[in-house]
């Protein structure tokens, strides 16, 4: 038997124009289950105790996985092209992005668990 390759399917994809205008997110929160991945995209500013979750992307484990690829091959050909992005360690930890999050009240039980 011959293992065939099945044609490649084009897709149309349609950007509308608030969603071309894209969010900021500098803090993902990502939890999972058995039968899929949520990533709620926020984002803390200094002196602000609250987070709003700006968008939230519910996936399947095998598109998670997929995305982990597609991303780290993106970073790779970045990297190439524009040079090494440093990252001053954990984003939860000191310095991660130049002020720290607020480590009391919802908001740190909401980020660690």
């Amino acid at each position: 038997m011959v293992n065939q390759i099945p044609p490649q399917q084009q897709i149309n994809i349609e950007l509308g124009e608030k969603e071309a205008e894209g969010i900021y997110s500098n803090l993902a929160i990502i939890t999972h289950s058995p039968a899929e991945f949520v990533v709620d995209f926020t984002r803390v500013l200094p002196g602000v105790p609250k987070a709003k979750v700006h968008a939230r992307i519910i996936t399947t484990p095998q598109h998670a996985k997929l995305l982990l690829n597609a991303l780290r091959e993106n970073i790779e050909k970045y990297e190439k092209t524009f040079g090494e992005i440093k990252v001053q360690g954990e984003p939860s930890a000191p310095g991660g992005f130049g002020f720290q999050p607020p480590t009391t009240g919802e908001s740190a039980k909401a980020r660690t668990g």
